[in-house]
């Protein structure tokens, strides 16, 4: 009955807060994308367990709806994270030096969001 409750529960966060992450990611898009001018096709807002976000092959953007609860400058780094595998689509060199265009200091917020739960 206990994790009945609790899943019931997440859900209904989800949904009660599912599009206020999306007003909030489409307009940090809107700023950070000014760096890149990147395409991107769908940005698509999930009730995610293990990611912050994602990016699909096809272009489609996906965000955990709990980036809307962040510090503005680790969902930064995240939207731009997501932002440059759509030009990079891996963790090389060339894929830390186009987040490095927008976010200098990526290496410190990454280092701070690996200590946030993605259970807020």
């Amino acid at each position: 009955m206990r994790k009945q409750i609790v899943l019931h529960n997440q859900r209904v966060e989800y949904i009660l807060h599912r599009e206020q992450a999306r007003a909030f990611v489409h307009d940090r898009l809107q700023v950070l994308n000014q760096h890149y001018r990147f395409d991107y096709k769908r940005v698509a807002i999930r009730n995610q367990r293990t990611r912050w976000g994602s990016c699909s092959k096809k272009g489609n953007l996906n965000f955990n709806y709990r980036i809307a609860k962040l510090p503005v400058h680790l969902a930064d780094y995240i939207i731009v994270h997501e932002l440059c595998h759509l030009e990079e689509f891996n963790h090389s060199h060339a894929f830390w030096s186009l987040v490095a265009r927008a976010i200098a200091d990526y290496r410190d917020r990454r280092r701070e969001l690996r200590q946030v739960s993605l259970r807020l």
